[in-house]
């Protein structure tokens, strides 16, 4: 089959979703465009800062698309292009943008408050603690799966495999520098808004769209012209320490700005991709289906927990009740937000499914990590628009790198928020608190603590922690898709809709994670495990597994033992 023929099924497949499902589910929750949001009523400058539709959309669309749009469907691939594209596609409609707009829907009802402070309120304290040191758990994986995927794309050297000589590589180092220049630039971009807000205006939207591509444009050209040579290592000591600044300034001076930029960049990406699907119309190279069972791996589960992001992550959900719910300044902005940029992000997954497919031999991909067969073959799309093949190059390695960078500094700040709501008690004021429980709860120590058991888990690299990172992802889903059905139920809302998803997720998880668990047990019998791997991996595993369960049981007790409100309580609610 033609790829520009695959494309166009998933865009009508896609926006069909969204015009009928999305704004049906937004008629049954039912939205109140007059309501004060929490951006105002709890407004801080920090974390509370009403912002315009696009602006959140930006943060929501260039957190959750990271790596994993490009990565899954590409793993994913050697399952045949017919599963990959209907996963996409129906987990994409009605599990993953049905889980993230549940999740910013139900943390705007609840003053913006996490998924966990959610739980505590509809199921109950303990659920909330163990959901809490499940996240944080889970952010440690993905904080060591996309330092090592980004530390390894900025690397500009290359050793010969034959010889052991070392070569220099200037698309990696230019799109490092220009990666570098976002932060910079984003902090005076913040500033600067800011300035002009306190002036007593508002900053016209296409005067900061305009604004925020030239910038792109100065800070591509700059990149090109200096790249920054330097070692994995020394990249995994920059991008650390970017996480933590990220962590800990205020939303507005520095992601809120850089997500909006990098939204400009993404979308050139998608529409450059489709755009030159189009002019190049290449043939579908993927075999349609290769059978159940591949290379010793099942469709199920192994199909369902490979393509997280793009389909359903529960990482979204983080994003949609930790930072943008706390920034919708009406909530009719939400369906746009929560729904809409999942609907964005898994056309970025059929993209991929249809660029791989294009550079595929044999019927199978091509060796080589996904990043560097979706740069590849993207820039060859570009090429073909006239655009010199080293400018196209350099563009798609900064891309695919700043998909993995905007997820990572979200992540390391949900990461540290969850750290902190650990140990919480009834009130957030550190005058009340303990030493002890002002230190733990502190946003320094908090974010130190979770950056350093992110780095010790990224020495297992990349390849090592992605299988449990994709377990633990997909099962975060399932636990957040079970507290929301608690949510709509005890609220008097329609929640039928997420019964399906959270059972399928669940019994994927499950069956993933035992896998993975005896692969680990086998390694540590035979000899074959080292502790900083396969250990910290194991301990990993077994915690997340005992969590799951705990939050899955106290749940799902809730679940069914909840009576559905009257709709004067729900108006209370």
């Amino acid at each position: 089959m033609n790829g520009l023929v695959i494309v166009l099924i998933g865009i009508v497949a896609l926006s069909a979703g969204y015009i009928f499902y999305g704004r049906w589910l937004a008629n049954k929750w039912g939205l109140d465009p007059k309501a004060k949001t929490p951006a105002f009523t709890h407004e801080d400058g920090e974390d509370y800062v009403p912002s315009s539709k696009f602006t959140v959309f930006s943060h929501q669309f260039s957190s959750i698309a990271g790596a994993g749009p490009v990565t899954g469907p590409i793993l994913a691939c050697v399952f045949g292009w017919v599963p990959v594209l209907l996963w996409l596609i129906i987990g994409g409609l009605f599990f993953g943008a049905v889980q993230d707009f549940g999740a910013l829907y139900a943390s705007v009802k609840n003053e913006g408050k996490s998924m966990g402070m959610i739980i505590e309120k509809y199921i109950g304290k303990t659920g909330r603690k163990l959901f809490m040191l499940f996240c944080w758990l889970f952010t440690l994986l993905v904080i060591a799966a996309f330092t090592d995927m980004v530390a390894g794309t900025f690397v500009g050297f290359k050793a010969d495999a034959t010889t052991g000589e070392t070569t220099k590589v200037y698309a990696d180092a230019a799109a490092a520098t220009i990666s570098m220049l976002f932060i910079g630039v984003a902090i005076i971009f913040g500033l600067v808004q800011k300035s002009v807000e306190k002036a007593g205006r508002k900053m016209n939207e296409w005067v900061k769209a305009i604004v925020a591509i030239g910038l792109l444009v100065v800070m591509f050209v700059i990149g090109m012209n200096l790249p920054i040579y330097a070692t994995k290592t020394q990249w995994i000591i920059v991008v650390m320490a970017y996480l933590f600044f990220a962590s800990v300034l205020p939303m507005w001076l520095l992601m809120q700005p850089r997500d909006y930029m990098t939204t400009f960049m993404l979308l050139g990406m998608i529409g450059g991709a489709v755009i030159g699907v189009v002019v190049a119309h290449p043939a579908m190279k993927l075999n349609a289906f290769n059978g159940f069972n591949v290379g010793g791996s099942s469709l199920f589960p192994t199909l369902f927990v490979t393509i997280a992001c793009g389909a359903v992550s529960g990482f979204h959900s983080l994003v949609s009740s930790g930072t943008s719910s706390k920034t919708i300044s009406n909530e009719k902005d939400m369906p746009m937000v929560g729904y809409g940029a999942m609907v964005v992000e898994s056309l970025l997954g059929i993209v991929a499914l249809v660029v791989v497919g294009a550079v595929a031999v044999n019927g199978t991909k091509p060796a080589g990590t996904p990043f560097s067969i979706f740069s590849t073959g993207v820039a060859g799309f570009i090429e073909k628009l006239g655009v010199p093949v080293e400018v196209a190059t350099v563009f798609m390695t900064m891309c695919v790198s700043a998909l993995a960078l905007t997820s990572l500094d979200s992540v390391a700040r949900i990461g540290r928020m969850s750290f902190q709501e650990l140990f919480y008690g009834d009130s957030t004021d550190p005058a009340t608190m303990s030493p002890v429980q002002r230190v733990l709860t502190n946003k320094y120590f908090a974010t130190v603590i979770t950056l350093f058991f992110g780095f010790l888990l990224t020495l297992g690299g990349y390849n090592n922690v992605w299988p449990l990172f994709g377990s633990a992802n997909q099962l975060l889903a399932a636990l957040v898709l079970i507290a929301l059905a608690v949510f709509l139920k005890t609220t008097g809302r329609t929640g039928w809709t997420l019964y399906v998803p959270m059972v399928m997720m669940l019994a994927v998880t499950f069956t993933a994670l035992v896998q993975k668990l005896i692969s680990l047990v086998s390694n540590v019998i035979n000899g074959n495990a080292t502790f900083l791997v396969d250990g910290l991996q194991l301990i990993v595993a077994v915690l997340l597994m005992v969590l799951g369960v705990l939050v899955a049981f106290s749940c799902f007790a809730k679940l069914f033992k909840t009576e559905k409100k009257t709709q004067s309580d729900t108006t209370a609610a």
